[in-house]
């Protein structure tokens, strides 16, 4: 199953894919680390479906090769804003469909300009869009202590590689940046997973991640281009502050 989805100020009928949806429906325990063996598959396997937002044209083919080579069947959804298709930075080399190349969960920071890892005083996670939104910015005011990571598969979600990417930045700070309104997109369903995965693979209960992004709202999207542009402005602004 593939949804058009995206926040783009054209009002609720351009933003109605509805992940939240999706996500509550998934029946992964969001306080236990499952087998996280690539090898077993027993983390999709044991789970009714998959949720994912892939960012680019190379992990979006591997997404789908992925679901079509493996030897069991497990439905995916797939949110797909008909943005992407024409964004200029939203493209792949021809390398990352060669040999060897598989899907990817979890990007990880792709700029090799940055500071230091110890030296990143944050880590943005977020998942499609706008990554391209807050990469283009963060370029425009040439910040080089934050880092953006990019979560591709939701649901089930990637314990593991997110504390990887974690353990990376052991002295920043991590939010969870979305355009969705806060009661809407992905976050309810990856901050206690955050959480779980912090404690599991950093042995830091302490450590948490704070929600970037719209505020609550009874609609997805509003209709009106200002209001949408200055929302936008803010939850750019307060990501990258």
């Amino acid at each position: 199953s593939q949804r058009t989805f995206a926040a783009v100020g054209q009002g609720p009928e351009h933003s109605s894919a509805r992940m939240e949806r999706f996500l509550q429906m998934c029946d992964e325990d969001a306080n236990v680390v499952p087998d996280m063996d690539p090898a077993s598959t027993r983390q999709i396997q044991e789970s009714n479906w998959q949720v994912a937002y892939p960012s680019t044209p190379a992990n979006l083919f591997h997404l789908l090769r992925r679901q079509i080579h493996r030897k069991f069947r497990k439905p995916l959804i797939v949110m797909t804003p008909k943005s992407l298709l024409r964004h200029p930075m939203c493209k792949s080399d021809i390398e990352e469909f060669g040999e060897g190349t598989v899907f990817r969960k979890v990007v990880p920071e792709v700029d090799s300009n940055l500071v230091e890892n110890d030296k990143v005083r944050k880590v943005v996670f977020c998942t499609g869009k706008v990554y391209y939104d807050l990469y283009k910015e963060r370029a425009k005011r040439k910040i080089d202590d934050i880092a953006i990571v990019r979560l591709e598969q939701i649901s089930p979600f990637p314990f593991d590689l997110v504390g990887v990417e974690a353990k990376k930045y052991p002295n920043a700070d991590i939010v969870w940046c979305q355009e969705e309104s806060k009661n809407m997109g992905a976050w309810a369903y990856v901050y206690p997973r955050f959480l779980t995965s912090f404690s599991h693979y950093l042995n830091q209960s302490q450590r948490t991640v704070e929600y970037v992004g719209r505020k609550p709202s009874a609609a997805p999207a509003t209709g009106l281009a200002g209001v949408h542009a200055a929302e936008e402005k803010s939850l750019i602004n307060e990501a990258l502050a």
